[in-house]
């Protein structure tokens, strides 16, 4: 056989084999792009998560306020916008792991209790009414404050007062899914006179500055509580106040600061010093006045909500600008840095990271540019 006919049959028989290969949902480790199948091409189309911003004073806030108008209690307990990452739709999902919803609430509307294995968190932007019950404490919050709602942990949404009000929430529910382990449930019982009861309304069990007055104060931990609520895998301290948040970043913004992330504060478990959640933590970010990061790579997701100030962030060299209570989106392994668009006031930025997931896996790594373009290590 001359080397033609060899050429022929052997490329006859690498057809046939990419054609099996197709045919029974199988990748070839050795992929390449000269079959009629071209697995470079379906390796590469694979979805991933760009850097994208939302906007919510001309985009979002409208919108909300439309579904309010339209979309009763009656139709949906959830009134909430989803932010979608293009890169990821359909996806729910504004990161590959995380996802950012919008929520406003009619005045004195209170939703039903539910529970899932997703761990949330809601952090309040307009009205001082955001009401969410959990695990039988009644948290009432406004701007800047941050509430919990932990995995399997029953919980109820809404507001009260008469002013309507508007939250943002993190979830981790694309990671869930991605685990295939997100469930639900509605059913919520109480008993009764030793009968279990549907309610549509948790009772109160503490009272509703419990959070506050048992982990309101750093490095003291009551012994005469348990510290084991809901289901027992995230941080008992419920609601973290703004005013707390923003006293701390004020003791500290004539400090250096870190030049990859400037003033940045995490949440934590008050009874662990770790993150309020295994799989995502949160850190308020203060850009001083005309305070610009240096380049900062990692291998976590964020999500970062301006709550004061505007300014823009530099992503895999691109410029995109941000307002207050915007949503900006930075996947993992891109190159970010922070510009602060004032000279004269700070911009404060409410950030969600999938960082502790990473580091579950021993998969987070940290990565930053000096002042003079060198790449450098950080974790």
């Amino acid at each position: 056989m001359n080397s033609i006919d060899k050429l022929s049959n052997r490329e006859a028989a690498l057809k046939a084999l990419y054609d099996d290969l197709h045919a029974h949902n199988l990748f070839p480790f050795w992929a390449t792009s000269n079959t009629d199948h071209d697995e470079i091409k379906q390796l590469l189309a694979t979805k991933r998560a760009v850097p994208h911003v939302w906007n919510y004073k001309d985009d979002i806030e409208p919108i909300l306020k439309r579904s309010a108008e339209l979309i009763t209690t009656d139709d949906s307990d959830r009134r909430s916008v989803i932010l979608v990452n293009p890169g990821l739709a359909p996806q729910r999902a504004t990161v590959s792991t995380m996802y950012t919803a919008y929520r406003l609430n009619d005045p004195n509307e209170i939703m039903p209790p539910h529970r899932h294995t997703p761990s949330a968190i809601r952090f309040g932007l307009t009205g001082k009414g955001n009401f969410t019950g959990v695990e039988g404490e009644d948290i009432v919050f406004g701007p800047g404050d941050m509430v919990l709602t932990p995995i399997d942990t029953w919980h109820n949404h809404g507001t009260v007062g008469d002013e309507p009000a508007i939250n943002l929430s993190v979830l981790d529910l694309p990671l869930v899914e991605t685990l295939n382990a997100v469930s639900f449930e509605h059913d919520y019982k109480e008993v009764d006179n030793g009968q279990e009861t549907a309610k549509k309304k948790q009772s109160a069990r503490f009272p509703d500055d419990y959070s506050n007055r048992i982990y309101g104060q750093g490095g003291l931990r009551p012994r005469f509580v348990n510290h084991s609520r809901g289901a027992g895998f995230s941080s008992p301290m419920y609601v973290y106040r703004w005013e707390a948040m923003e006293n701390i970043l004020n003791r500290h913004k004539d400090w250096d600061g870190d030049p990859h992330e400037a003033l940045m504060v995490e949440y934590v478990d008050p009874t662990t010093g770790g993150p309020v959640f295994k799989t995502i933590t949160f850190f308020a970010q203060m850009l001083r006045p005309g305070e610009k990061t240096l380049p900062l790579r990692q291998t976590a997701s964020l999500l970062a909500a301006p709550f004061k100030g505007h300014g823009h962030s530099i992503i895999n060299g691109q410029r995109y600008d941000w307002n207050e209570f915007d949503t900006v989106a930075i996947p993992g392994g891109a190159w970010c840095e922070h510009v602060n668009g004032s000279d004269t006031e700070p911009a404060i930025l409410f950030v969600a990271s999938d960082e502790p997931s990473l580091k579950v896996f021993s998969l987070y790594r940290k990565w930053g540019r000096n002042a003079d373009g060198e790449t450098v290590r950080l974790a």
